[in-house]
């Protein structure tokens, strides 16, 4: 049997970087004149030119929230915020709402979200049955994993969540070879199976989604007979990403290009440095172009000991928005930004809000290569500028702070 799903898991890194970039100038053009959103955040630029990630680093990011806006603000008359390039009728097959809430298309494409593939690095195959206890309600989470099941060949119970006891009983009973759902519900799933005596044996493999999946519980599961895997997937994007047999990092979708920038930008860092994920994915019913997830994260180097040539990731590791209130007004990650990109000498910068309640300390830590005389003090003057706060400035010296993705950290004390 075949060890991945199709030839694009194994091709040449750079003809797939090659064949990405080749089709971002038609991705551009299309979502300029398929989606009225993309028509406005991307007027003026030239859709032929844009065909390498440093022309794609030039295009603005779009963040979720953007997304809830300009739905709120369509009154109505597009429920979609002009985000889709596809119109009510046989091309949509449905619409579904996530937190927000947000709208979210879905095409007629089979597996339109892209999971096959991590279900087959997850171990399942045609003829397996599927129990899918992903919410079908409202949210795309089921069909996300559903369409996927099918694409691979299996058959799907549609168990939903909640109703732990009738769960239990259509597994002993149908025998199902894999779960589909919140490693979280899973747990308890055979928690509560050990309590009650109920036979979930025939469940040897999981693809899980929607929380982090940390070690220490896919190691609990291993001891109960069930070897899980994580899937990073969203209701915007579809599949991110995926785990392999390797369990070194999360393998990029084919169907994506992600850049890591730094929080509260649209730059992109260094390989290895912690920053927020912003994808693109090339789908023409929903053409997301530098979409920004809000999720930290990483690129790993190198390449996945299975043999899968993509970019790796490592994982999720925490959010991106940092928006910290302080002495009454709210400091954005792109305020530090700000003040930082004004000084040449400046690499990095961390706020940092200290002190009790009431009585909140800011320092800004900066790393400086060669800073001259008064540097802290003219950096002091533009933390004014920006926040309309004053805050100290400590100068550190290049590889000083840690590479956690953080641009605001929060060390008050709330006791």
């Amino acid at each position: 049997m075949n060890e991945f799903f199709d030839a694009l898991e194994s091709r040449d890194a750079a003809e797939r970087e090659r064949q990405l970039m080749a089709a971002l100038p038609g991705l551009v053009a299309h979502a300029q004149a398929s989606a009225p959103a993309f028509t406005r955040i991307l007027q003026g630029v030239d859709a032929s030119a844009v065909q390498s990630r440093a022309a794609l680093a030039t295009l603005p990011v779009t963040r979720k929230h953007e997304l809830f806006e300009q739905q709120r603000a369509s009154d109505r008359t597009d429920v979609f915020g002009g985000f889709s390039a596809l119109k009510r009728g046989p091309q949509m097959q449905r619409v579904f709402s996530s937190p927000g809430p947000i709208y979210e298309p879905e095409g007629k494409d089979a597996d339109y979200w892209r999971a096959a593939r991590a279900m087959y690095a997850a171990g399942f195959r045609a003829g397996d049955l599927v129990h899918n206890a992903f919410s079908y309600h409202m949210t795309p989470g089921a069909f996300i994993m559903e369409s996927g099941a099918h694409a691979v060949g299996c058959t799907v119970f549609p168990a939903g969540t909640g109703q732990t006891e009738q769960q239990l009983q259509a597994i002993a009973e149908l025998r199902p070879d894999a779960y589909t759902g919140t490693p979280s519900f899973l747990r308890i799933l055979i928690e509560k199976a050990i309590e009650a005596g109920s036979d979930i044996s025939s469940l040897k493999k999981a693809l899980t989604g929607g929380e982090a999946l940390p070690p220490t519980l896919r190691d609990w599961f291993a001891q109960h007979g069930v070897s899980a895997y994580q899937s990073y997937a969203t209701a915007d994007l579809g599949l991110i990403a995926y785990e392999t047999q390797s369990r070194q990092g999360l393998v990029l979708d084919e169907g994506v290009i992600v850049e890591i920038v730094r929080p509260g930008t649209g730059e992109p860092v260094p390989e290895g440095e912690v920053g927020e994920l912003v994808v693109t994915t090339l789908n023409a019913a929903y053409p997301l172009i530098r979409f920004g997830t809000g999720d930290l994260s990483a690129l790993l180097p190198g390449q996945c000991p299975t043999g899968r040539t993509n970019t790796r990731i490592k994982g999720w590791m925490g959010r991106a928005d940092q928006t910290t209130k302080i002495r009454g007004m709210f400091v954005h990650p792109a305020q530090v930004a700000d003040i930082a990109r004004r000084f040449p000498e400046v690499l990095k910068a961390r706020l940092v809000v200290s002190g009790e309640m009431a009585n909140d300390v800011m320092t800004l830590k900066v790393e400086a290569a060669d800073a001259p005389q008064g540097l802290d003090a003219r950096i002091g003057e533009a933390i004014r500028d920006v926040t309309k706060l004053r805050g100290d400035v400590l100068l550190l010296a290049p590889g000083t702070l840690p590479n956690d993705g953080k641009v605001i950290e929060d060390a008050r004390s709330y006791k």
